[in-house]
């Protein structure tokens, strides 16, 4: 999968608290694309990797599932062109196909790719829900 920066559709993105019922990281599409989402969660004193979950428009996916045990998760989104949904500025490591990728060092030179993620600050609650929008024209 390829990342160019420009994009069909800009996202915002709204982070709000999940429901109490719910734990872990999930993320709603909002836009009119099917989005492509990586995830990366911390680990010990490093960073995992994973994607791809596949999400269509006005649909929800969860990342995780466990209850959140840090305050700062990452999310990458890219549309099925491979344009930038959702990108921050956090150099992280993807694969073009379903991945599991530990540590975070040398992307390239291992092989795999470099996308930017986003920080999610999830407040250190137990459960949080990533919302993607269209951007306004």
């Amino acid at each position: 999968m390829y990342f160019c920066r420009r994009g069909l559709f800009a996202a915002l993105v709204a982070l709000l608290p999940a429901g109490a019922a719910q734990a872990g990281l999930r993320l709603c599409n909002q836009s009119f694309d099917v989005l492509n989402v990586a995830i990366a969660a911390p680990a010990g004193e490093d960073v995992v990797t994973r994607g791809w979950w596949r999400v269509a428009p006005n649909q929800c996916a969860t990342l995780q599932r466990e209850t959140l045990t840090s305050r700062y998760y990452y999310v990458f989104a890219a549309d099925v062109f491979g344009n930038e949904v959702l990108a921050g500025a956090i150099p992280l490591c993807v694969a073009p196909r379903r991945f599991e990728i530990e540590g975070q060092r040398d992307c390239l030179l291992r092989g795999y790719l470099d996308a930017r993620f986003a920080e999610v600050d999830t407040g250190d609650q137990p459960n949080w829900t990533v919302f993607v929008t269209p951007r306004p024209n």
